[in-house]
């Protein structure tokens, strides 16, 4: 259904407070709820840095917002349908390994299945611009390659969010920034119904931020974590990859580079070690910064601001004119900024290599309630 552009703002602006209110006031019932259902993350004097215990599965208050506020103000076409019924079974799992901690091939069976879920309700990378702009093919069209092209983006989207989940208001605030940089990008093509799941994941995730800040009250557990990495990866397809302009392919790219790149020089790693690719190791950015001498509250501003100016570069890419140029310039200040934070936030500090490089504490892979736990200076 084609909306103007007063009633899409209008939905717009009631996604977010709606998806943001419900969110908000359901976090503390979670969080009682996670207590009596024995979801707490307690330290072990080696993996978490937090010392007593905190519940998680707070994800759960980010999901209902989501949910309802998408059930209330989006079009529930095929493609959203399957996403929503692909988030339940990502939720549902997330929940269950909240409490009794699920193993690592048991959780990859169900994003698998997830992934399956919406890729037979037609969410496809079928194409995608070309990126060698000196082709005459402007297209790439994947063919039989299609789904496990979408399926290997939605499961390794989905975990990479889980990996950084390791310090207070990290995964969270990082979802949030790539959640608005493609609902701006979403805006610029004129994708309106892809803007309103954006909104709506924007607004549950700002809902829960409050109490997710360090130090943090609750945790969102793979209930949270491995839902926003769903959410964006499907999202992403929807509006980002089944589009013929070039910038388009870059956004979702730039967005979630920093769960990417962390992920991806993860599996390099332990692979170089001959370890497993989900073997748990304290070679993660954000343990890299707190290693440092960095508090959590530092390490998450550099990774915030990074996060930040790469979503500033993929919404430059999608706009022309004056607006570009002031985006630009922005941004180069921005990381100008930045580069000397860092430098003078690192001033004094020196690096102290955990006593056990192999024990990272907290991640997605399995078995130790990552995450969470990392979400202070947890490993």
């Amino acid at each position: 259904m084609l909306l103007s552009n007063t009633e899409l703002w209008v939905r717009i602006l009631l996604t977010i407070a709606i998806s943001f209110a419900i969110s908000f006031a359901a976090t503390p019932v979670v969080k009682s709820f996670a207590t009596k259902m024995g979801a707490i993350d307690v330290p072990d004097g080696k993996r978490r840095v937090h010392d007593h215990p905190i519940p998680r599965m707070g994800g759960l208050a980010i999901f209902l917002g989501f949910l309802l506020s998408v059930v209330l103000f989006v079009d529930i076409t095929k493609q959203v349908r399957g996403i929503l019924l692909g988030a339940v079974l990502i939720v549902a799992c997330g929940a269950i390994d909240d409490v009794v901690n699920l193993r690592a091939w048991i959780k990859l069976l169900v994003q698998l299945a997830a992934a399956v879920i919406a890729v037979a309700h037609g969410v496809v990378i079928e194409f995608f611009s070309n990126p060698i702009i000196f082709s005459d093919r402007e297209l790439l069209f994947l063919g039989w390659l299609a789904i496990p092209v979408t399926v290997l983006w939605i499961v390794g989207i989905t975990n990479s969010v889980n990996l950084i989940d390791g310090l207070d208001g990290l995964a969270v605030g990082v979802s949030t920034i790539a959640s608005t940089t493609m609902f701006v990008v979403a805006l610029l093509v004129s994708e309106g119904s892809v803007a309103l799941l954006l909104a709506a994941l924007m607004g549950a995730c700002l809902g829960f931020m409050p109490y997710n800040l360090n130090p943090a009250k609750i945790f969102m557990g793979d209930t949270g974590a491995l839902l926003l990495g769903y959410v964006l990866s499907t999202v992403s397809v929807v509006g980002m990859f089944k589009t013929y302009a070039l910038v388009t392919f870059v956004v979702p790219i730039l967005a979630l580079f920093l769960p990417l790149f962390d992920t991806v020089c993860a599996f390099f790693r332990r692979i170089l070690r001959g370890q497993s690719p989900m073997h748990p190791d304290r070679g993660h950015l954000h343990h890299r910064l707190i290693d440092m001498g960095l508090s959590q509250k530092q390490a998450v501003a550099i990774l915030y601001s990074l996060s930040a100016i790469l979503g500033l570069c993929a919404v430059v890419l999608a706009t022309t004119g004056i607006v570009r140029t002031v985006l630009i310039v922005v941004a180069a200040l921005a990381a100008i900024a930045i580069g000397l934070y860092i430098s003078r936030t690192l001033k004094g500090h020196h690096y102290h290599p955990p006593v056990d490089p192999t024990l990272s504490g907290v991640e997605e892979e399995h078995n130790v309630h990552h995450h969470e736990h990392k979400e202070e200076p947890h490993d």
